[in-house]
């Protein structure tokens, strides 16, 4: 069962959002079931039912929630003040707390660009598309006015990612060669920097 500090202020819906992210990210979408999530939540199918349809409702309103989340704290770095550099690292720093907050997103994500976006019935690359290209964009802006130091802006995004995502969704794998649990908030703070500084360094 999913556990919060406000759970008994969250309303049904959002509990078994709640539950349904935790169990779509450990088992997968066909690991798991409307019972399943419906008893982590302490209700009756039924009553899930009353909110989604379905499980392929449910989980499609899974990934709006995240993909909400994802733009919500893009968007907030991007209206912050900055430029170059800055505006680089607001946008680095906000991939990381999203995941810290949210690590059950990360497994989510993996799943379903494995998967090709089969169970959303979309294209999750086409979907995110235009916010790629919009980052690409920016950076070759920068680079061109002498802001950023000049390389691949479109590699330098999916390197970005790859930094961000591997590190969550490859947790226990990381914890065992580090010998140390890498979820712990200094563990992710310390490779949050380790990613900062690397970037800087590329691009300043």
């Amino acid at each position: 069962m999913s556990e919060g500090p406000d759970r008994g202020q969250r309303s049904t819906r959002d509990l078994i959002l709640d539950e349904a992210v935790a169990c779509f990210a450990e088992r997968g979408y066909d690991g798991t079931s409307l019972n399943d999530i419906a008893a982590g939540v302490g209700i009756r199918r039924p009553s899930l039912l009353h909110h989604f349809a379905s499980k392929e409702v449910l989980y499609g309103n899974v990934f709006e929630r995240i993909l909400s989340d994802w733009l919500e704290r893009v968007s907030e770095a991007v209206e912050m003040d900055g430029t170059g550099w800055d505006k680089v690292e607001l946008v680095l720093r906000a991939g990381f707390a999203l995941f810290e907050d949210h690590p059950d997103y990360v497994r989510m994500m993996r799943r379903e660009a494995l998967d090709g976006g089969v169970r959303l019935g979309i294209d999750l690359a086409s979907v995110l598309k235009p916010l790629f290209e919009a980052a690409a964009e920016y950076l070759d802006e920068m680079m061109a006015a002498g802001k950023l130091r000049r390389h691949d802006s479109r590699h330098l995004l999916i390197m970005g990612y790859g930094a961000i995502l591997s590190y969550f969704s490859d947790a226990p794998f990381i914890t065992d060669l580090l010998e140390d649990d890498a979820l712990t908030s200094e563990r992710i703070r310390v490779h949050r920097e380790a990613v900062v500084t690397f970037f800087r360094s590329a691009l300043t």
